[in-house]
């Protein structure tokens, strides 16, 4: 039986700004279903890959595959449409609204992009899956709160929920636990666990401990380029990792 083709693919990608090389012909492959972490020192490159690998930076060279499909340059809105989803380092949320109705607007969105006017049965269901959403991510009693006042964490897994709200088959998560403190870590990192049993997660991080324990895939950048890729074990026992991540805490 063959494996089942990646379901991303970075082939030879850089990005550059003037004369700045923020990433230097970086390939990689990300399977389907399975929670990656992409990790590296401050200055590795993290959030320029986040933001080729998210749309919003067309790579200055190389190719993005999605599900085999070539999708490099493709405007930003149509990698929603395909099915990847992100959520950012900092919280990007309607902070007058409930959590409720930043769920509903964020999968009203999604569903009816050009649609003014909604039937009201449609309205009903997306109540419904805002409601759903909100439980999946542990604020379903939080429902009503605004998001001005959610504690940190909250909006963060409020953020989540949004953008699981496009039933994507990859979410992107820019440093997920921003931020946090350690109980809302640990509630984050549950749920990223949760949500990679039903989708492809690729976590953009600078704690390898933190992901040490939950990822099965790791890919690491230093100064723009690829320095390793592998299990956590492996990547425990690279040395060059050890020389220019590990040893920096």
């Amino acid at each position: 039986m063959s494996a089942a083709p990646p379901i991303l693919e970075v082939e030879g990608v850089s990005m550059r700004f003037g004369r700045f090389v923020a990433l230097n012909s970086v390939t990689a492959r990300f399977e389907p279903r399975r929670l990656s972490a992409i990790i590296g020192p401050n200055g590795a490159g993290k959030s320029t890959f986040f933001n080729v690998v998210s749309g919003a930076f067309a790579p200055s060279s190389g190719r993005l595959k999605f599900q085999g499909r070539d999708i490099t340059g493709a405007p930003q809105h149509e990698f929603a449409r395909m099915g990847i989803a992100k959520s950012f380092q900092i919280t990007n949320v309607f902070k007058h609204l409930s959590a409720h109705e930043n769920v509903r607007v964020a999968a009203q969105m999604r569903r009816s992009r050009y649609q003014m006017l909604a039937p009201r049965a449609g309205l009903h269901e997306l109540a419904d899956r805002a409601d759903a959403l909100l439980e999946r991510v542990g604020l379903a009693d939080l429902r009503e709160r605004p998001a001005a006042d959610l504690a940190h964490g909250q909006q963060r897994a409020l953020e989540v929920a949004m953008a699981l709200a496009s039933d994507p088959v990859l979410l992107l998560m820019d440093e997920p636990t921003a931020g946090m403190s350690p109980q809302e870590t640990r509630v984050m990192m549950d749920l990223i666990v949760a949500l990679a049993a039903e989708r492809s997660v690729i976590l953009v991080e600078h704690k390898m401990k933190l992901v040490m324990g939950i990822c099965e895939r790791l890919l690491v950048l230093h100064h723009g380029e690829f320095l390793a890729e592998g299990t956590p074990d492996e990547i425990r026992a690279n040395v060059d990792v050890r020389r220019v991540y590990l040893g920096q805490g």
